[in-house]
Protein backbone atom coordinates (compact mmCIF):
# COMPACT_ATOMS: atom_id res chain seq x y z
CA UNK A 1 0.00 0.00 0.00
CA UNK A 2 1.83 3.27 -1.15
CA UNK A 3 0.71 6.72 -0.95
CA UNK A 4 1.24 8.23 -4.72
CA UNK A 5 0.53 7.01 -8.29
CA UNK A 6 2.86 7.45 -10.87
CA UNK A 7 2.97 7.70 -15.24
CA UNK A 8 2.67 4.13 -16.56
CA UNK A 9 6.07 2.59 -17.37
CA UNK A 10 7.13 1.82 -20.76
CA UNK A 11 5.92 -1.69 -20.36
CA UNK A 12 2.34 -0.85 -19.74
CA UNK A 13 1.98 1.66 -22.56
CA UNK A 14 -0.07 5.25 -22.74
CA UNK A 15 -3.57 5.19 -21.38
CA UNK A 16 -6.38 4.64 -23.22
CA UNK A 17 -9.32 6.52 -23.14
CA UNK A 18 -11.39 3.37 -21.71
CA UNK A 19 -9.28 2.68 -19.05
CA UNK A 20 -11.22 1.97 -15.79
CA UNK A 21 -9.46 5.07 -13.86
CA UNK A 22 -12.25 7.64 -13.52
CA UNK A 23 -11.86 11.18 -13.92
CA UNK A 24 -11.27 11.87 -10.34
CA UNK A 25 -8.98 9.47 -9.48
CA UNK A 26 -6.52 10.85 -12.81
CA UNK A 27 -6.81 14.28 -10.92
CA UNK A 28 -5.49 13.17 -7.40
CA UNK A 29 -2.95 11.10 -8.94
CA UNK A 30 -1.96 14.63 -10.59
CA UNK A 31 -2.09 16.50 -7.33
CA UNK A 32 -0.61 13.85 -5.38
CA UNK A 33 2.61 12.68 -7.90
CA UNK A 34 5.61 12.50 -7.17
CA UNK A 35 7.81 15.30 -7.98
CA UNK A 36 11.43 14.76 -10.33
CA UNK A 37 13.29 14.11 -7.00
CA UNK A 38 13.01 10.91 -5.13
CA UNK A 39 12.34 11.66 -0.95
CA UNK A 40 12.09 8.00 0.11
CA UNK A 41 15.41 7.69 2.05
CA UNK A 42 14.56 11.55 2.96
CA UNK A 43 11.07 9.99 4.81
CA UNK A 44 12.56 7.36 5.89
CA UNK A 45 15.62 9.55 8.01
CA UNK A 46 12.44 12.04 8.61
CA UNK A 47 10.43 9.16 9.63
CA UNK A 48 13.05 7.58 12.31
CA UNK A 49 14.42 10.51 13.45
CA UNK A 50 10.82 12.07 14.51
CA UNK A 51 10.49 8.42 16.41
CA UNK A 52 13.71 9.35 18.27
CA UNK A 53 12.40 12.20 18.97
CA UNK A 54 9.36 10.94 20.13
CA UNK A 55 11.73 8.65 22.29
CA UNK A 56 13.65 11.30 23.81
CA UNK A 57 10.19 13.13 24.70
CA UNK A 58 8.71 10.05 26.20
CA UNK A 59 12.03 8.72 28.13
CA UNK A 60 12.27 12.54 29.85
CA UNK A 61 8.99 12.68 31.07
CA UNK A 62 9.55 9.19 32.29
CA UNK A 63 11.64 9.99 34.57
CA UNK A 64 10.06 13.00 35.98
CA UNK A 65 6.36 13.00 35.32
CA UNK A 66 5.65 11.46 39.40
CA UNK A 67 6.97 14.65 40.72
CA UNK A 68 4.83 17.09 38.21
CA UNK A 69 1.87 15.44 37.56
CA UNK A 70 1.78 12.53 39.70
CA UNK A 71 -0.72 11.80 42.19
CA UNK A 72 1.53 13.62 45.00
CA UNK A 73 2.90 16.23 42.46
CA UNK A 74 2.59 19.92 41.97
CA UNK A 75 0.19 18.95 39.29
CA UNK A 76 -2.02 16.11 39.59
CA UNK A 77 -3.09 15.16 36.64
CA UNK A 78 -6.79 13.89 38.69
CA UNK A 79 -7.24 16.97 40.12
CA UNK A 80 -6.80 19.05 36.76
CA UNK A 81 -9.37 16.74 35.55
CA UNK A 82 -11.98 17.16 37.74
CA UNK A 83 -12.03 20.89 37.93
CA UNK A 84 -12.11 20.62 33.80
CA UNK A 85 -15.40 18.44 34.40
CA UNK A 86 -16.64 20.42 36.89
CA UNK A 87 -16.13 23.77 34.15
CA UNK A 88 -16.21 22.39 31.11
CA UNK A 89 -19.11 19.55 31.59
CA UNK A 90 -20.14 17.99 28.37
CA UNK A 91 -17.58 19.83 26.44
CA UNK A 92 -14.93 18.36 28.18
CA UNK A 93 -13.84 15.93 26.40
CA UNK A 94 -13.27 17.91 23.01
CA UNK A 95 -11.63 20.82 24.95
CA UNK A 96 -9.35 18.48 27.25
CA UNK A 97 -9.00 15.22 24.74
CA UNK A 98 -6.70 12.78 26.68
CA UNK A 99 -6.83 9.48 27.37
CA UNK A 100 -6.53 9.99 30.66
CA UNK A 101 -10.66 10.37 31.24
CA UNK A 102 -10.50 6.61 31.12
CA UNK A 103 -7.97 6.47 34.31
CA UNK A 104 -5.83 9.33 35.98
CA UNK A 105 -4.43 7.10 37.83
CA UNK A 106 -0.61 6.86 38.42
CA UNK A 107 -0.20 3.41 37.03
CA UNK A 108 -2.63 4.49 33.95
CA UNK A 109 -0.11 7.98 33.10
CA UNK A 110 2.58 5.20 33.51
CA UNK A 111 1.40 2.67 31.53
CA UNK A 112 0.58 5.50 28.34
CA UNK A 113 4.48 6.59 29.19
CA UNK A 114 5.48 3.12 28.71
CA UNK A 115 3.57 2.73 25.50
CA UNK A 116 5.23 6.22 23.90
CA UNK A 117 8.61 4.40 24.19
CA UNK A 118 7.58 1.12 22.94
CA UNK A 119 5.74 2.53 19.31
CA UNK A 120 9.16 5.14 19.33
CA UNK A 121 11.28 2.17 19.45
CA UNK A 122 9.07 0.96 16.60
CA UNK A 123 8.99 3.84 14.74
CA UNK A 124 12.72 4.11 14.68
CA UNK A 125 13.34 0.77 13.53
CA UNK A 126 10.51 1.10 11.04
CA UNK A 127 7.53 -1.41 12.11
CA UNK A 128 3.96 -0.72 11.08
CA UNK A 129 4.73 3.70 11.01
CA UNK A 130 1.26 4.46 10.42
CA UNK A 131 -0.04 2.61 13.57
CA UNK A 132 3.28 3.43 15.70
CA UNK A 133 3.18 7.31 14.82
CA UNK A 134 -1.06 7.22 15.24
CA UNK A 135 -0.64 5.77 19.02
CA UNK A 136 2.46 8.49 19.73
CA UNK A 137 0.32 11.30 18.62
CA UNK A 138 -2.44 10.58 20.71
CA UNK A 139 -0.18 9.56 23.42
CA UNK A 140 1.38 12.65 23.88
CA UNK A 141 -1.34 14.38 22.76
CA UNK A 142 -2.75 12.85 26.21
CA UNK A 143 -0.21 14.24 27.99
CA UNK A 144 -0.06 17.84 26.86
CA UNK A 145 -3.56 18.14 27.46
CA UNK A 146 -3.22 17.80 30.70
CA UNK A 147 0.57 18.92 31.76
CA UNK A 148 -0.47 22.44 32.56
CA UNK A 149 2.30 24.42 32.89
CA UNK A 150 4.93 21.70 32.83
CA UNK A 151 3.86 20.97 28.63
CA UNK A 152 2.96 24.15 27.33
CA UNK A 153 6.24 24.51 25.68
CA UNK A 154 6.42 25.41 22.10
CA UNK A 155 8.17 22.30 20.78
CA UNK A 156 5.90 19.97 22.63
CA UNK A 157 3.13 21.77 20.38
CA UNK A 158 5.81 21.31 17.46
CA UNK A 159 6.04 17.99 17.80
CA UNK A 160 2.23 17.25 18.01
CA UNK A 161 1.91 19.17 14.56
CA UNK A 162 4.85 17.17 12.89
CA UNK A 163 3.79 13.93 14.62
CA UNK A 164 0.06 14.38 13.22
CA UNK A 165 1.45 14.80 9.72
CA UNK A 166 3.73 12.00 9.74
CA UNK A 167 0.45 9.39 10.53
CA UNK A 168 -0.50 10.24 6.74
CA UNK A 169 2.93 10.57 5.29
CA UNK A 170 3.90 7.35 6.03
CA UNK A 171 3.47 4.46 3.84
CA UNK A 172 0.97 2.25 4.85
CA UNK A 173 3.31 -0.96 5.36
CA UNK A 174 4.57 -3.38 7.88
CA UNK A 175 7.97 -2.23 7.14
CA UNK A 176 9.42 0.99 6.43
CA UNK A 177 12.04 -0.18 4.48
CA UNK A 178 10.12 -1.78 1.93
CA UNK A 179 11.47 -1.33 -1.92
CA UNK A 180 7.56 -1.65 -2.93
CA UNK A 181 6.52 1.75 -1.17
CA UNK A 182 6.44 4.50 -3.42
CA UNK A 183 7.58 8.15 -3.00
CA UNK A 184 5.43 10.57 -0.06
CA UNK A 185 2.68 12.68 -1.59
CA UNK A 186 4.23 15.80 -3.27
CA UNK A 187 1.09 17.85 -1.37
CA UNK A 188 1.70 15.88 2.26
CA UNK A 189 6.02 17.21 1.58
CA UNK A 190 4.44 20.26 1.02
CA UNK A 191 2.70 20.42 4.28
CA UNK A 192 5.84 19.62 5.78
CA UNK A 193 7.91 22.33 4.13
CA UNK A 194 4.98 25.08 4.62
CA UNK A 195 5.47 24.20 8.56
CA UNK A 196 8.93 25.07 8.29
CA UNK A 197 8.94 28.11 6.27
CA UNK A 198 5.91 29.01 9.27
CA UNK A 199 8.17 28.60 12.09
CA UNK A 200 11.46 29.97 10.71
CA UNK A 201 9.73 33.24 9.05
CA UNK A 202 7.70 34.06 12.02
CA UNK A 203 10.70 33.69 14.62
CA UNK A 204 11.90 36.24 12.72
CA UNK A 205 9.31 38.53 12.57
CA UNK A 206 7.49 38.50 15.59
CA UNK A 207 10.97 40.09 16.86
CA UNK A 208 10.82 43.29 14.78
CA UNK A 209 7.01 42.95 14.98
CA UNK A 210 7.59 43.48 19.23
CA UNK A 211 9.10 46.46 19.12
CA UNK A 212 11.75 45.50 21.73
CA UNK A 213 14.78 47.80 21.47
CA UNK A 214 17.12 44.86 21.94
CA UNK A 215 16.28 43.63 18.59
CA UNK A 216 15.76 46.95 16.66
CA UNK A 217 19.41 48.11 18.32
CA UNK A 218 21.16 44.26 16.90
CA UNK A 219 22.36 44.30 21.10
CA UNK A 220 19.78 41.34 21.63
CA UNK A 221 22.44 38.95 21.78
CA UNK A 222 24.71 40.93 23.98
CA UNK A 223 22.07 39.86 26.39
CA UNK A 224 20.58 36.24 25.14
CA UNK A 225 23.47 33.82 25.75
CA UNK A 226 23.20 34.80 29.81
CA UNK A 227 19.62 35.51 30.17
CA UNK A 228 18.01 32.26 28.49
CA UNK A 229 16.91 30.06 30.44
CA UNK A 230 19.40 26.81 30.96
CA UNK A 231 22.66 28.18 28.68
CA UNK A 232 25.66 25.61 27.93
CA UNK A 233 29.10 26.10 28.83
CA UNK A 234 29.35 27.89 25.12
CA UNK A 235 27.34 30.37 25.95
CA UNK A 236 29.90 31.77 28.59
CA UNK A 237 32.39 31.81 25.80
CA UNK A 238 30.08 33.28 23.33
CA UNK A 239 28.76 35.64 25.60
CA UNK A 240 32.53 37.30 25.73
CA UNK A 241 32.72 37.79 21.79
CA UNK A 242 33.15 41.62 20.78
CA UNK A 243 29.58 43.55 20.43
CA UNK A 244 30.61 44.01 16.67
CA UNK A 245 30.73 40.53 16.18
CA UNK A 246 26.70 40.34 18.21
CA UNK A 247 25.48 43.14 16.08
CA UNK A 248 26.30 40.90 13.14
CA UNK A 249 24.89 37.61 14.31
CA UNK A 250 21.94 39.27 14.82
CA UNK A 251 21.87 40.67 11.10
CA UNK A 252 22.96 37.23 10.20
CA UNK A 253 20.06 35.61 12.57
CA UNK A 254 17.42 37.93 10.82
CA UNK A 255 18.81 37.22 7.49
CA UNK A 256 18.31 33.35 8.11
CA UNK A 257 14.96 33.65 9.47
CA UNK A 258 13.00 36.30 7.55
CA UNK A 259 14.51 35.55 4.07
CA UNK A 260 16.06 32.65 3.71
CA UNK A 261 12.70 31.11 4.14
CA UNK A 262 11.80 32.09 1.00
CA UNK A 263 13.94 30.28 -1.01
CA UNK A 264 12.06 27.25 0.35
CA UNK A 265 9.39 28.10 -2.84
CA UNK A 266 12.20 28.45 -5.80
CA UNK A 267 14.21 25.74 -7.05
CA UNK A 268 16.20 22.80 -5.86
CA UNK A 269 19.18 24.47 -5.36
CA UNK A 270 17.81 26.96 -3.71
CA UNK A 271 15.67 24.91 -1.36
CA UNK A 272 19.32 22.68 -0.42
CA UNK A 273 20.82 25.99 0.44
CA UNK A 274 17.84 27.41 2.71
CA UNK A 275 17.89 23.64 4.58
CA UNK A 276 21.54 24.17 5.40
CA UNK A 277 21.11 27.45 6.27
CA UNK A 278 18.57 26.30 9.05
CA UNK A 279 20.46 23.79 9.80
CA UNK A 280 23.43 25.68 10.37
CA UNK A 281 21.33 28.07 12.52
CA UNK A 282 19.96 25.53 14.65
CA UNK A 283 23.32 23.68 15.66
CA UNK A 284 24.86 27.31 16.71
CA UNK A 285 21.35 27.66 19.01
CA UNK A 286 21.86 24.12 20.05
CA UNK A 287 25.73 24.58 21.30
CA UNK A 288 24.72 27.47 23.38
CA UNK A 289 21.57 26.84 24.78
CA UNK A 290 19.26 23.83 26.35
CA UNK A 291 16.38 24.06 23.94
CA UNK A 292 14.86 20.29 24.78
CA UNK A 293 14.28 18.68 21.15
CA UNK A 294 13.03 22.56 19.51
CA UNK A 295 16.55 22.22 17.38
CA UNK A 296 16.47 18.69 16.58
CA UNK A 297 12.73 19.07 15.30
CA UNK A 298 13.15 21.75 13.02
CA UNK A 299 16.36 19.90 11.49
CA UNK A 300 13.93 17.15 10.87
CA UNK A 301 11.92 19.19 9.15
CA UNK A 302 14.98 19.64 6.58
CA UNK A 303 14.71 17.06 4.89
CA UNK A 304 11.63 18.15 3.17
CA UNK A 305 13.83 19.77 0.78
CA UNK A 306 16.72 17.58 0.64
CA UNK A 307 16.01 15.00 -1.83
CA UNK A 308 17.64 11.36 -2.53
CA UNK A 309 19.98 12.16 -4.99
CA UNK A 310 21.94 14.47 -2.77
CA UNK A 311 21.65 12.49 0.13
CA UNK A 312 23.12 9.46 -1.35
CA UNK A 313 26.38 11.26 -1.55
CA UNK A 314 26.98 10.73 1.90
CA UNK A 315 26.53 7.36 1.78
CA UNK A 316 29.50 4.74 0.60
CA UNK A 317 30.33 4.24 -2.97
CA UNK A 318 29.45 0.21 -2.05
CA UNK A 319 26.12 0.91 -0.51
CA UNK A 320 24.87 3.62 -2.34
CA UNK A 321 23.17 1.36 -5.20
CA UNK A 322 21.17 0.47 -1.89
CA UNK A 323 19.59 3.87 -1.65
CA UNK A 324 18.81 4.03 -5.48
CA UNK A 325 14.48 4.28 -6.04
CA UNK A 326 12.12 4.29 -8.59
CA UNK A 327 8.87 5.17 -6.71
CA UNK A 328 6.04 5.32 -7.83
CA UNK A 329 5.29 1.83 -9.25
CA UNK A 330 2.41 0.89 -7.01
CA UNK A 331 -1.19 2.59 -7.18
CA UNK A 332 -2.21 4.12 -4.01
CA UNK A 333 -6.14 3.30 -3.04
CA UNK A 334 -8.22 6.13 -3.85
CA UNK A 335 -9.61 6.60 -0.95
CA UNK A 336 -6.19 7.40 0.65
CA UNK A 337 -5.35 9.85 -2.27
CA UNK A 338 -8.38 11.41 -2.02
CA UNK A 339 -7.95 12.02 2.38
CA UNK A 340 -4.29 12.89 1.46
CA UNK A 341 -5.31 15.03 -0.54
CA UNK A 342 -8.19 16.82 1.42
CA UNK A 343 -5.87 17.02 4.30
CA UNK A 344 -3.46 18.44 3.05
CA UNK A 345 -5.52 21.46 1.83
CA UNK A 346 -6.87 21.99 5.04
CA UNK A 347 -3.75 22.33 6.82
CA UNK A 348 -1.80 25.02 4.05
CA UNK A 349 -5.30 26.55 4.34
CA UNK A 350 -5.48 26.53 8.61
CA UNK A 351 -1.59 27.56 8.24
CA UNK A 352 -1.97 30.70 6.43
CA UNK A 353 -4.98 31.33 8.80
CA UNK A 354 -2.42 31.35 11.21
CA UNK A 355 0.26 33.07 9.85
CA UNK A 356 -1.84 35.75 8.74
CA UNK A 357 -3.00 35.93 12.63
CA UNK A 358 0.32 36.29 13.76
CA UNK A 359 1.62 38.71 10.93
CA UNK A 360 -1.33 41.33 11.39
CA UNK A 361 -0.87 41.07 15.37
CA UNK A 362 -4.21 39.27 15.98
CA UNK A 363 -6.29 40.81 13.75
CA UNK A 364 -8.26 37.85 11.92
CA UNK A 365 -11.85 38.43 11.16
CA UNK A 366 -14.18 37.25 13.80
CA UNK A 367 -15.97 34.84 11.23
CA UNK A 368 -12.80 32.79 10.65
CA UNK A 369 -11.26 32.57 14.55
CA UNK A 370 -14.02 29.55 15.35
CA UNK A 371 -12.14 27.59 12.22
CA UNK A 372 -9.18 27.59 14.35
CA UNK A 373 -10.57 27.54 18.11
CA UNK A 374 -12.30 24.16 17.27
CA UNK A 375 -9.05 22.57 16.40
CA UNK A 376 -6.91 24.09 18.73
CA UNK A 377 -7.39 21.51 21.91
CA UNK A 378 -5.31 18.84 19.39
CA UNK A 379 -2.50 21.24 18.21
CA UNK A 380 -3.06 20.84 14.50
CA UNK A 381 -1.72 24.17 13.52
CA UNK A 382 0.13 26.71 15.89
CA UNK A 383 1.63 29.92 16.08
CA UNK A 384 5.40 29.90 16.74
CA UNK A 385 7.84 32.37 17.84
CA UNK A 386 10.73 32.15 20.71
CA UNK A 387 12.35 35.38 22.26
CA UNK A 388 9.63 38.03 21.01
CA UNK A 389 11.22 40.31 23.38
CA UNK A 390 14.69 39.90 24.78
CA UNK A 391 14.94 39.44 28.85
CA UNK A 392 17.62 41.94 29.36
CA UNK A 393 18.24 40.37 33.11
CA UNK A 394 18.83 37.04 34.83
CA UNK A 395 16.71 37.01 38.07
CA UNK A 396 17.03 33.02 39.77
CA UNK A 397 14.99 32.23 42.43
CA UNK A 398 16.34 30.49 45.43
CA UNK A 399 14.49 28.08 47.80
CA UNK A 400 15.18 28.02 50.98
CA UNK A 401 13.73 25.71 53.99
CA UNK A 402 13.65 26.88 57.81
CA UNK A 403 12.88 25.03 61.25
CA UNK A 404 12.86 28.23 63.16
CA UNK A 405 12.63 30.69 60.93
CA UNK A 406 15.93 31.84 61.62
CA UNK A 407 18.09 29.29 60.07
CA UNK A 408 17.57 28.77 56.52
CA UNK A 409 19.09 26.34 53.86
CA UNK A 410 18.81 26.33 50.38
CA UNK A 411 17.41 23.25 47.91
CA UNK A 412 19.72 22.80 45.34
CA UNK A 413 18.32 22.26 41.50
CA UNK A 414 19.99 19.44 38.90
CA UNK A 415 20.62 21.85 35.53
CA UNK A 416 19.36 25.29 36.57
CA UNK A 417 22.62 28.05 38.05
CA UNK A 418 22.90 27.75 41.72
CA UNK A 419 26.84 27.69 42.78
CA UNK A 420 29.03 30.38 41.62
CA UNK A 421 31.37 28.15 40.34
CA UNK A 422 29.48 25.18 38.62
CA UNK A 423 29.28 25.34 34.67
CA UNK A 424 26.38 25.49 32.91
CA UNK A 425 25.80 22.04 31.63
CA UNK A 426 24.52 20.04 28.43
CA UNK A 427 21.05 18.25 28.77
CA UNK A 428 19.02 18.16 26.02
CA UNK A 429 17.41 16.96 24.39
CA UNK A 430 15.83 15.73 27.81
CA UNK A 431 13.88 18.84 29.21
CA UNK A 432 14.10 19.25 33.39
CA UNK A 433 10.59 20.89 33.17
CA UNK A 434 10.55 21.99 36.92
CA UNK A 435 14.28 23.70 36.19
CA UNK A 436 12.46 25.68 33.14
CA UNK A 437 9.56 27.18 35.07
CA UNK A 438 11.22 28.22 37.90
CA UNK A 439 13.12 30.59 34.92
CA UNK A 440 9.50 31.71 33.91
CA UNK A 441 8.60 32.06 37.49
CA UNK A 442 11.44 34.67 38.18
CA UNK A 443 10.46 37.07 35.54
CA UNK A 444 6.66 37.51 37.10
CA UNK A 445 5.19 36.88 40.31
CA UNK A 446 4.46 33.95 42.43
CA UNK A 447 0.61 35.09 43.13
CA UNK A 448 0.17 35.22 38.99
CA UNK A 449 -1.97 32.58 37.65
CA UNK A 450 0.39 31.13 35.72
CA UNK A 451 2.64 30.63 38.18
CA UNK A 452 0.40 29.09 40.51
CA UNK A 453 2.06 26.04 40.43
CA UNK A 454 5.07 27.56 42.82
CA UNK A 455 2.77 27.36 45.63
CA UNK A 456 2.31 23.88 45.16
CA UNK A 457 5.64 23.25 44.81
CA UNK A 458 6.28 24.98 48.29
CA UNK A 459 3.65 23.56 49.99
CA UNK A 460 5.33 19.87 48.24
CA UNK A 461 8.38 20.91 50.39
CA UNK A 462 6.97 21.39 52.63
CA UNK A 463 5.31 17.96 53.22
CA UNK A 464 8.61 16.89 52.34
CA UNK A 465 7.26 14.78 49.15
CA UNK A 466 9.83 12.37 47.52
CA UNK A 467 8.58 12.31 44.06
CA UNK A 468 8.96 16.32 44.15
CA UNK A 469 12.11 16.37 46.04
CA UNK A 470 13.78 13.89 43.83
CA UNK A 471 13.66 16.25 41.13
CA UNK A 472 16.46 18.32 42.92
CA UNK A 473 19.96 18.20 43.23
CA UNK A 474 20.11 18.58 47.21
CA UNK A 475 17.38 18.32 49.71
CA UNK A 476 18.93 19.96 52.71
CA UNK A 477 16.12 18.13 54.73
CA UNK A 478 16.52 14.42 53.97
CA UNK A 479 14.83 13.39 57.81
CA UNK A 480 12.17 15.18 57.89
CA UNK A 481 10.74 18.60 55.82
CA UNK A 482 11.20 21.85 57.11
CA UNK A 483 8.29 24.17 58.63
CA UNK A 484 9.05 27.32 56.68
CA UNK A 485 9.83 27.56 52.71
CA UNK A 486 10.60 30.84 51.56
CA UNK A 487 12.20 32.58 48.18
CA UNK A 488 14.50 34.84 47.43
CA UNK A 489 15.79 36.04 44.17
CA UNK A 490 18.80 37.31 43.32
CA UNK A 491 20.33 38.72 39.91
CA UNK A 492 23.24 36.59 37.52
CA UNK A 493 25.55 37.78 35.31
CA UNK A 494 28.37 35.98 33.84
CA UNK A 495 32.07 36.81 34.65
CA UNK A 496 34.45 38.07 32.73
CA UNK A 497 37.48 36.20 30.88
CA UNK A 498 39.33 37.98 34.06
CA UNK A 499 37.41 37.49 36.67
CA UNK A 500 37.15 33.70 35.85
CA UNK A 501 40.88 33.75 35.73
CA UNK A 502 41.01 35.23 39.32
CA UNK A 503 38.09 33.44 40.89
CA UNK A 504 37.20 30.02 39.17
CA UNK A 505 33.96 31.17 38.56
CA UNK A 506 31.16 31.49 36.18
CA UNK A 507 28.66 33.37 37.30
CA UNK A 508 28.55 36.40 39.71
CA UNK A 509 25.56 37.64 41.10
CA UNK A 510 24.15 40.55 43.32
CA UNK A 511 22.27 41.33 46.50
CA UNK A 512 19.20 38.90 47.13
CA UNK A 513 15.58 39.89 47.44
CA UNK A 514 12.30 38.33 48.86
CA UNK A 515 10.17 37.22 45.90
CA UNK A 516 7.95 34.61 48.25
CA UNK A 517 7.81 35.58 52.18
CA UNK A 518 7.87 32.72 54.66
CA UNK A 519 4.91 30.07 54.42
CA UNK A 520 3.97 27.14 56.20
CA UNK A 521 1.47 24.58 55.73
CA UNK A 522 -0.25 26.07 58.49
CA UNK A 523 -0.45 29.33 56.57
CA UNK A 524 -1.20 27.61 53.22
CA UNK A 525 -4.90 26.06 54.87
Amino acid sequence: MTESVSEPTPEEGPRSKNQKAGFLTQIFSRVTAPSQESYILSRRIFLRGLGLVYLTAFLSLWIQWEGLLGSDGILPVQSFLERADSQLGDARFWQVPTLFWIRADDAFIGLVLMGGMVFSVLAVIGVMPVFSFAFLWISYLSLCSVGQSFLSFQWDILLLEIGFMAVFFSPFCIFLDSRKNSAPSRLLLWVYRWLLFRLMFVSGLVKLMSGDPLWKSLTALQYHYETQPLPTRWAWYSHQLPDEFQKFSVVLMFAIEIVVPFLIFLTRRLRIVAAFSFIGLMLVIGISGNYCFFNILTVLLCFALLDDDLLRRWIPLKFRNRFRFQPGLVRSPQLRLVWNTLLGGILILMGWLVLFNQVTGGKMPRSIMPILQICSPFRLVNGYGLFAVMTPTRPEIRVEGSFDGVEWKAYEFKWKPGALDQAPRWVQPHQPRLDWQMWFAALGDFRSPQNRWFLRFAEKLLQGAPSVTGLLHHNPFPDRPPVYIRAVVEDYHFTTVESRRATGNWWEREVARSYMPAVSLTSRQ
